[in-house]
């Protein structure tokens, strides 16, 4: 598949000349994550889903679940980057579709052939999944792997049922409540690594929080739906901030609450960037993206969640039988989400906190003509929030300096 396929040569970052920057003195940061599509169907339906309902329709041509000899040579190439640039570790994400659906002892080759190849570099392994087919076998496979989880839980059960359904129209909440149970039991509970929640306007938020709250995850990441201004996500709006006001309230039940009761990726994001420190998410911040996607015939993808913005988007020239990962850090494309603030449109580099939003998720700055050189399709909200947890940090850390005890007389 060729590299951008469904833009034209005037959509930034085609244009973007990589050459020029290497000569500037930029140099690529290495992938440290890796996205493997072990399986690329899904058992599910959920009508928001940016791998079957959106733009990019790819996952037709590609083979159900990613051969063995794919593995291997997807395991040489990981291990031939972490290598070349020295990696004490790297971060593996099995992924889809639904991962699961690859089957217990695939997915123990896979991993095993990942570990061997990688030998004394430190490996970190997760699993995706919508939860529906966690049982015993998969936990035990996880527990003896280390391999962590993450489910995705769209809150209550009206909520998660509302877009989370099989294919019949049939809601999962029960299935996945179930899947999260033997997961948090006291055998497994160490493997949980956290929820990934969808958020929707029409779910009271402190509800939706309330609901995930019930599993004790570690960590929740609230997504924003995938839309762009081509194709704007449900009740956008360009005068309002319904995303940041719900936002906004789950920040301030969060915050407020006497004890810790998780965290939530985004919110702790945005506060370490507000304090000067570097972004560790590529939804915030202007750090380099540091992540790249293997698809099951083994071609070499950006980041997935661009399906949501056009055909071809996250497509490459690339394949694991061909090149090198370092071959793809000196794509256009990748060198794009790599440069920072060269990266934001004129009105973001102009923007107050844009260091700190950093222009928002890279595929919500979507269109069509211009490209991804944009504001997010949810500037408004993200205005709205990042400041909503400015004031509120702001006026505790003063608070706390005006308490501290005075220091000694000079």
């Amino acid at each position: 598949m060729a590299e951008d396929a469904g833009s034209s040569d005037a959509e930034w970052p085609a244009n973007l000349n990589v050459e020029e920057l290497l000569q500037q003195g930029w140099r690529p940061t290495p992938f440290r994550q890796f996205i493997l599509k072990l399986h690329s169907r899904c058992n599910l339906a959920c009508d928001y889903c940016y791998m079957y309902e959106m733009a990019d329709q790819g996952w037709r041509r590609q083979p159900r679940r990613m051969a063995r000899v794919t593995i291997d040579r997807v395991a040489g190439r990981i291990a031939e980057h972490a290598t070349t640039h020295g990696l004490k570790s790297v971060e593996i994400i099995l992924h889809g579709g639904e991962p699961l659906l690859a089957g217990i002892e695939h997915t123990r080759y896979a991993v095993t052939a990942l570990r061997e190849a990688l030998g004394e570099v430190e490996l970190v392994v997760q699993a995706q999944t919508n939860g529906v087919l966690l049982d015993e076998a998969f936990l035990s496979l996880f527990a003896e792997l280390d391999v962590h989880v993450g489910v995705s839980l769209d809150g209550d059960a009206e909520g998660h049922d509302r877009h989370r359904r099989r294919a019949t129209g049939k809601g999962t909440h029960a299935e996945v409540r179930a899947g999260l149970e033997r997961l948090t039991a006291s055998g497994y509970r160490h493997l949980f690594g956290g929820l990934l929640c969808t958020l929707d306007l029409a779910n009271d938020p402190v509800v939706t929080y309330k609901a995930l709250l019930e599993f004790r995850p570690p960590m929740i990441d609230f997504l924003l739906p995938h839309g762009n201004w081509d194709a704007p996500p449900p009740g956008h709006s360009r005068w309002t901030t319904p995303y940041g006001d719900w936002l906004v309230a789950v920040f301030d039940r969060w915050y407020a609450a006497p004890v810790r009761e998780t965290q939530i990726r985004l919110f702790g994001e945005i506060i370490r960037l507000l304090f000067g420190r570097p972004s560790r998410s590529e939804a915030i911040g202007l750090s380099p993206v540091a992540v790249v996607v293997v698809e099951t015939d083994g071609s070499i993808e950006q980041v997935d969640t661009l399906k949501s913005a056009y055909e071809g988007a996250t497509g490459t020239p690339l394949h694991t039988f061909r090149d090198s990962f370092d071959t793809a850090l000196l794509l256009p494309s990748v060198a794009a989400r790599q440069i920072g603030a060269r990266a934001l449109s004129g009105e973001c580099a102009s923007c107050e906190i844009a260091r700190v939003c950093g222009g928002g998720l890279y595929p919500h700055r979507y269109r069509s003509g211009s490209g991804f050189r944009n504001p997010s399709v949810y500037c408004r909200d993200l205005y709205r929030l990042i400041t909503h947890i400015r004031d509120v940090v702001s006026d505790d850390v003063a608070l706390l300096a005006r308490s501290a005890p005075a220091g000694p007389a000079r």
